[in-house]
């Protein structure tokens, strides 16, 4: 079954190269645009599309705003922010709404569809640019810090630190040779471990070690 996208950015030539990339790709389907964050709600509700690509600077009412009202409706769409703005607050707070990731404009386009892909599935996913923005206002970690990862066993490193690279547990399981459950009891383990809640916090956690 394809993937039904709902694209909100108010600027025209945006959401026609989107339509375009995206529809491109034979299991993603556009089926609505919104040129705001009003009409992205009101056309989520009644479409229930998979996704939201939602951009973060629209009238009436921003794309934050919109997601956080999205979000909180009990049967909801996954949203992924798509916007040029990588600030450390528009990143944490487009995370703490709930929405599934974070991707810059200037993401290459195959890397956006994977991201569509991995959002439309419940995978949390964060361009390269706005994952340095996020580690870059951590406070940097003392020589004498506790390795965070000891927890974990050689093949469950292995595995956190792909995760912690932007790969889809498929990608890891063949990077690997591994299955794609396997992946996916090793990433359960690791969450337990570590005590994180989404791949963004083990990609943060495993990055703070470099």
């Amino acid at each position: 079954m394809s993937i039904r996208v709902l694209i909100a950015d108010d600027e025209s030539l945006m959401r026609s190269g989107l339509k375009l990339l995206l529809g491109a790709a034979t299991d993603i389907e556009v089926i609505a645009e919104a040129v705001d964050g009003v009409e992205a709600i009101d056309l989520a509700r009644r479409l229930s599309p998979d996704l939201v690509l939602m951009d973060i600077r629209m009238p009436r009412l921003d794309g934050l705003e919109a997601a956080q009202t999205l979000l909180s409706d009990p049967e909801h769409p996954q949203v992924l922010m798509l916007t040029a703005f990588g600030t450390d607050d528009f990143i944490h707070r487009a995370l703490q709404s709930g929405a599934a990731g974070y991707i810059l404009k200037d993401t290459p386009p195959e890397e956006l569809i994977n991201a569509v892909r991995a959002a439309a599935d419940g995978t949390r996913t964060l361009s390269a640019t706005a994952l340095a923005t996020l580690m870059s206002s951590r406070p940097a970690a003392s020589a004498s810090d506790q390795d965070p990862l000891a927890p974990l066993s050689t093949r469950e490193r292995e595995i956190a630190e792909a995760v912690a690279q932007g790969l889809t547990n498929a990608q890891v399981a063949r990077s690997l040779f591994v299955s794609t459950a396997t992946v996916k009891t090793h990433l359960a383990r690791i969450f337990d471990k570590l005590e994180v809640t989404s791949r963004v916090q083990l990609a943060l956690l495993v990055n703070a070690r470099r």
